[in-house]
């Protein structure tokens, strides 16, 4: 079988590296959204709650409810807004409003420039009335960067309209608000972290996505991907391997299969551009639905140990390579 293996000194080398951006752990909420990006949601917290981290980002209450005893706050992107001690709801519209739940906690997301979702900045006076109107607390406002990893001035542009925002949300009267637009790309490239909160994603697995010349960040992959064996046999020059044949032995070669395939959530690829694992050894002909054969006798194979590195090979980027794997995959702290 497969097995993921979660690396604990390397989650907290990046939580501590995050935490000399912001000042402070306090102000870190730690996205666990997506089964953690593939890492495991109830791991993944409970290993974040004993660094210290007290606030954190999920997409739904089901999620929500699985770690609710590790948080102080668990901000839900995606669900109706709720009355509940924990939980505070994302509100993308003026309907969502509308639909909360009186007494309920909510974070009012603004669209700054993304245009995916929020408030657009012609409506924030009518929902902040409204959310007088119908009871509900406020207990943030946030945005979202569309480019905080590229080079240009979209990321300043859509700070300064953020900055509208705060004004506006303090002029109408809500002093006890909690601001935060920065996600891993905007913490890494800012000098001055001077905000409430920081939602942090990926940078906290042990990724950054930002280009030269920003700064390296010598943050370290959490996850690491093997394989068990199934079977070995040796192949004759010639003879083929997998659906369709894809690969022909050069050479009398002994090869084995490995449990691992599309089923699992690894990507098919293409097999005239094989993957190559991290132990160097390409996949030999077609990914099967369980499957994957190497030039290998080994009985556990590295198949990734470097999300980042493993995209480039698939064309993607390293959420989704992470994020793709299948819960059902074992995952182990180690």
């Amino acid at each position: 079988m497969a097995t993921i293996l979660i690396n604990q000194d390397n989650f907290y080398h990046n939580l501590n590296q995050i935490a000399l951006k912001t000042g402070s752990i306090e102000k870190i909420a730690i996205v666990l959204k997506d089964n953690a990006y593939g890492h495991g949601l109830e791991i993944m917290a409970a290993l974040s709650s004993t660094f210290g981290i007290r606030h954190a980002v999920v997409k739904n209450i089901e999620e929500a409810a699985r770690i609710r005893a590790r948080f102080e706050t668990i901000l839900i992107l995606g669900d109706t807004a709720v009355r509940d001690e924990v939980y505070t709801f994302a509100v993308n519209t003026l309907s969502d409003i509308q639909n909360a739940q009186k007494g309920a906690k909510i974070e009012l997301k603004v669209d700054t420039g993304m245009h995916r979702n929020g408030i657009a900045l012609n409506e924030i006076d009518t929902a902040l009335k409204q959310i007088e109107k119908h009871g509900l607390e406020l207990i943030g406002v946030m945005t979202h960067f569309r480019s905080a990893d590229e080079m240009g001035s979209s990321f300043f542009w859509q700070q300064k309209q953020f900055d509208l925002v705060k004004e506006k949300v303090r002029a109408a009267g809500f002093e006890k608000v909690r601001f935060h637009s920065h996600n891993s790309a905007a913490v890494l490239r800012t000098r001055n972290f001077c905000e409430d909160l920081v939602r942090v994603g990926i940078a906290a697995y042990g990724y950054s996505e930002l280009p030269y010349p920003f700064d390296i960040y010598r943050l370290k992959p959490v996850m690491t991907l093997v394989a068990e064996k199934v079977a070995s046999r040796r192949l004759s020059k010639g003879e083929r391997v997998g659906y369709g044949g894809d690969f022909t032995a050069p050479v009398e070669m002994k090869v084995s299969t490995y449990s691992l395939g599309y089923g699992d959530g690894w990507p098919r690829g293409k097999s005239e551009h094989p993957y190559i694992t991290a132990e160097g050894t390409p996949v030999l002909g077609r990914v099967s639905m369980d499957f994957i054969v190497l030039e290998s006798e080994k009985e556990v194979a590295l198949i990734m140990d470097n999300a980042q590195k493993a995209a480039k090979q698939f064309g993607t980027i390293s959420y989704e390579m992470t994020t793709a794997l299948s819960p059902k995959i074992e995952r182990i702290v180690v």
